[in-house]
């Protein structure tokens, strides 16, 4: 079954973030765009190098109103130690949401069961807290905050341009498509 246009369910998790503890809820998500950014485990290989890529680009999602939530089922502690002890995650500023009971896992439905873990996915979610778009990668692929960032855009504008869509690899500024009635049996 799809995700796109599940409202998120309601949570209230800790987070690290700017070196100190605080909650985030899902009140604190609704009215801007976000993106929740799911991986398997704190102190694992291919985590810190899609983390520390995001944390590269994080000021570009801010400026188009987007914020970043990186989930693992590690606690809040195991997020501030990982931090304290690694370059790559030191740069990250955006929240690391705790989710040691997965119950934000479950409701992404990205939760590993047998392993304790989340899957590798990332979410895009609109200012009414619908999922929009999301990906779900195996445990040993790397994602693209590049192109992630390129598809919250893209996200974005159709959001506010109803009746037009993007083509693969659109970018602000490109030109969009039109659907038309009369074009579908020519498609």
């Amino acid at each position: 079954m799809s995700l796109i246009s599940k409202e998120i369910g309601d949570f209230t998790v800790q987070a690290f973030q700017d070196n100190k503890f605080k909650t985030i809820k899902k009140d604190d998500v609704l009215g801007k765009w976000a993106v929740f950014f799911f991986y398997p485990a704190d102190f694992t290989f291919v985590c810190p190098t899609e983390l520390e890529e995001l944390a590269d680009k994080y000021k570009e999602f801010q400026k188009i109103g987007c914020e970043i939530y990186s989930v693992s089922c590690d606690t809040h502690f195991v997020h501030k130690a990982w931090h304290d002890t690694s370059e790559r995650i030191k740069k990250i500023e955006y929240p690391m949401l705790a989710d040691p009971t997965h119950a934000l896992a479950e409701d992404f439905e990205v939760y590993i069961e047998e392993d304790g873990l989340a899957e590798r996915g990332s979410f895009i979610v609109n200012p009414e807290g619908k999922i929009v778009a999301y990906e779900v990668t195996a445990g040993n692929v790397g994602r693209n905050a590049d192109e992630l960032f390129r598809r919250v855009q893209a996200s974005q504008f159709v959001a506010e341009h109803g009746d037009e869509v993007c083509p693969a690899n659109w970018k602000p500024g490109a030109e969009t498509l039109k659907p038309s009635l009369d074009l579908v049996g020519q498609i």
